[in-house]
């Protein structure tokens, strides 16, 4: 368990530890090249501005799903952030200059450690399952929940601003 910043709370009980209220399979690893939390990007800002590609590798049963894809320019990638810890409901992000809850945070260490990428997809390879895309912010090996198409149509929302712009004439 990492060690508390001052203005952070954990909750009483870890959710690492609770029973599941829902099951999950990995449909999936990633390959990147990230080794170490410090090393890792901490955003896809970052991740493509190292140069960096990654991979998806799809296992074998998965891999059907895959039909349909070729084409697609972007992809939403849930992963699996195991590495973090999973009881802090309030953070104290070391940029930051106050503690905030979970939810108002991209952080990993959260209830469900679930992590959201959206990426360019280069290439695909329905029959090995590999999917090459243009970066990510996530550990060699990271397990992948989900694969999703990103539908700028849908998916996007230009007026979206940080909260500090919300309230801005």
């Amino acid at each position: 368990m990492a060690e508390q910043r001052e203005g952070e709370i954990a909750l009483q009980e870890d959710p690492a530890g609770m029973s599941s209220d829902a099951g999950l399979v990995f449909i999936g690893r990633i390959r990147s090249p990230w080794q170490t939390r410090g090393e890792c990007p901490k955003n896809m800002i970052a991740a493509r501005a190292t140069g960096q590609r990654a991979t998806l590798a799809i296992d074998p049963p998965y891999r059907p799903g895959l039909r349909g894809l070729a084409g697609v320019s972007h992809v939403v990638v849930l992963s699996w952030l195991g590495e973090g810890a999973r009881n802090l409901i309030i953070q104290k992000p070391r940029h930051a200059a106050e503690a905030k809850g979970v939810f108002a945070l991209r952080s990993p260490v959260r209830p469900n450690p679930i992590g959201l990428h959206v990426a360019g997809l280069v290439d695909l390879d329905e029959a090995t399952g590999l999917l090459t895309i243009d970066a990510i912010d996530a550990l060699d090996g990271t397990p992948v929940v989900d694969i999703k198409p990103y539908f700028a149509s849908t998916d996007s929302f230009p007026e979206a601003m940080p909260p500090r712009h919300r309230d801005a004439p």
